[in-house]
């Protein structure tokens, strides 16, 4: 079951990558951070996988990604943002952020190497605010991006609480950590299932003859 979740999850990210780069490259469409965020996401997960399956360390893999996850979402909504305010907002929040991990890093190297629930937690939470900024604005504004950032944002809240609770529960039964691992698998999935159906209702060419 857990294989199951977890290649249902590649496979689905590879779909949207494939759609929302055929909407970029032949439609002009898709957000470009988006699209290099999703191509992030499918080679940092493909890379853990094999570093796994060699029986090799693919935690310094998970912190990379944690932090270019932050940086192309943050630039993603950077880029989608009308208000001055707001950009700047997110321009000195990624820098502040990206300052803080480089100097925990500096300081002590081997946190880089292993499972780093400060960096986890900091770089959701700062996406998950961005995210929320963009539901505000959405109030006003047409709906872009809604679903991709509904996803976003039930993903990442969940996923922490999911990983702390994991982290505070390291001494217990090892069923406690398999089953917060196999819900975290779960909604990965859903969350890419969210993006997949951003790309049908807001670029699909159904919906492009419609507009």
């Amino acid at each position: 079951m857990d294989d199951f979740l977890i290649y249902s999850g590649y496979l689905i990210l590879l779909i949207n990558l494939i759609l929302y780069s055929f909407s970029f490259f032949r439609k002009e469409k898709a957000n470009v951070f988006f699209v290099c965020y999703l191509a992030f996401a499918f080679l940092m997960q493909i890379s853990m996988e094999t570093l796994w399956y060699l029986n090799m360390n693919n935690l310094f893999l998970v912190n990379i990604f944690f932090i270019g996850q932050m940086i192309l979402l943050g630039l993603f909504y950077y880029s989608i943002s009308k208000i001055n305010v707001q950009k700047k907002f997110v321009k000195i929040s990624l820098v502040l952020a990206l300052a803080v991990l480089t100097i925990q890093f500096v300081n002590t190297p081997k946190e880089f190497l292993k499972f780093n629930l400060f960096e986890i937690t900091l770089t959701s939470l700062l996406i998950v605010v961005f995210a929320l900024i963009h539901f505000y604005n959405m109030l006003t504004e047409n709906k872009t991006y809604y679903y991709a950032s509904m996803g976003i944002i039930i993903y990442l809240l969940s996923s922490t609480v999911l990983f702390i609770i994991g982290n505070l529960t390291s001494t217990l039964n090892s069923d406690v950590k398999y089953i917060s691992w196999m819900v975290n698998a779960f909604l990965n999935v859903v969350y890419y299932l969210f993006i997949l159906y951003e790309w049908k209702v807001s670029f699909s060419p159904k919906r492009s003859l419609q507009v």
